[in-house]
């Protein structure tokens, strides 16, 4: 079955916990995001505080040098620790990021294979959420990584 990328209504978005919606989009019940197809990502695993996506680099990703464009490393980085932030999210309940610090440290490259984004909770208080993110490659070596502070929006 070929996997739906699409934006579900803001109603659809806040009838479920932030847990329960992000399973939905690994389990199909909704489509992924319009940026997953764009930049080769996939949301793969996702329990309460933790997510994983993989990511497929290639050369239509370069920036100018020949490497990943750090934008790509970016958008997957902010990717997992946003969604780790959203896993606690209770029904009704939003989020924006407020701030992300990001630390590359190797090059990506299409050869680095399908890489691996794990986001992680580090806090979770009553309006700002942080959380971390590693990007590892195909070999398991880092690639980069970061923290990130989100708000919690109600109604």
């Amino acid at each position: 079955m070929a996997r739906k990328f699409g934006v579900v209504t803001r109603d659809v978005l806040l009838a479920e916990d932030g847990l329960g919606f992000l399973r939905g989009i690994v389990e199909g019940r909704h489509p992924g995001p319009p940026i997953a197809e764009a930049m080769d990502l996939d949301l793969v695993e996702v329990e309460e505080g933790r997510v994983v996506f993989v990511g497929k680099p290639s050369a239509r990703f370069f920036n100018p040098l020949g490497t990943i464009h750090g934008g790509w490393t970016a958008t997957i980085l902010d990717s997992a620790m946003a969604c780790a932030a959203h896993t606690t999210l209770k029904a009704g309940e939003g989020y924006t990021t407020l701030e992300m610090k990001l630390n590359y440290v190797r090059p990506v490259m299409p050869d680095s294979g399908t890489v691996r984004c794990e986001g992680k909770l580090i806090h979770r208080g009553g309006s700002v959420i942080t959380s971390e993110g590693r990007l590892t490659d195909a070999r398991g070596k880092l690639l980069a990584h970061g923290s990130e502070t989100c708000m919690v929006l109600r109604g």
